[in-house]
């Protein structure tokens, strides 16, 4: 039986509901993946061109500082990572958190919350840089799509 591990980036809190509700029906551990500069209301503004989140996204080199590497990667054999869809990618800081680790012959599911954007090119991006691990696309929780038939569905890719 492998060991499983969800690990979620939540700038608002809807991400960390949902990583919560997963953990719990897996009965696994849990890891928040905080950058050390908290994300402001101000950083989070889509409509401001110079705000934090839209300068990262064009960005796609830009990697924030993690709060912390306190995650033990190397005891679970699979990985469900999840995070805010921003403009059809991945927020960077989950970037950096791959980079920080080894992540060859894990598993990675990738998860994500959305109001209405798919992923994009996000898995093909996460495959670039995990590289040695299984990369799989898990399912984007919409704001109103949390059901538990959404949970089994990624549960499912298990």
């Amino acid at each position: 039986m492998s060991k499983k591990l969800v690990a979620y980036f939540s700038a608002s809190g809807q991400t960390k509901k949902a990583a919560e509700e997963i953990s719990n029906l897996l009965n696994c551990d849990i890891y928040e993946i905080r950058p050390k500069e908290k994300y402001t209301a101000k950083d989070l503004n889509w409509n401001k061109k110079d705000s934090r989140t839209s300068i990262e996204c064009k960005n796609r080199e830009a990697r924030p500082e993690l709060s912390d590497k306190d995650a033990i990667i190397s005891d679970y054999d699979t990985i469900l990572i999840g995070f805010p869809i921003w403009w059809f990618v991945a927020p960077n800081i989950i970037l950096t958190f791959l980079e920080s680790y080894d992540f060859t012959g894990k598993k990675i599911i990738i998860w994500g919350t959305s109001w209405s954007s798919g992923m994009g090119k996000t898995i093909d991006e996460i495959k670039t840089i995990a590289k040695g691990a299984n990369v799989i696309e898990g399912i984007i929780f919409d704001k109103n799509h949390r059901r538990t038939d959404d949970y089994k569905k990624l549960i499912a890719k298990i």
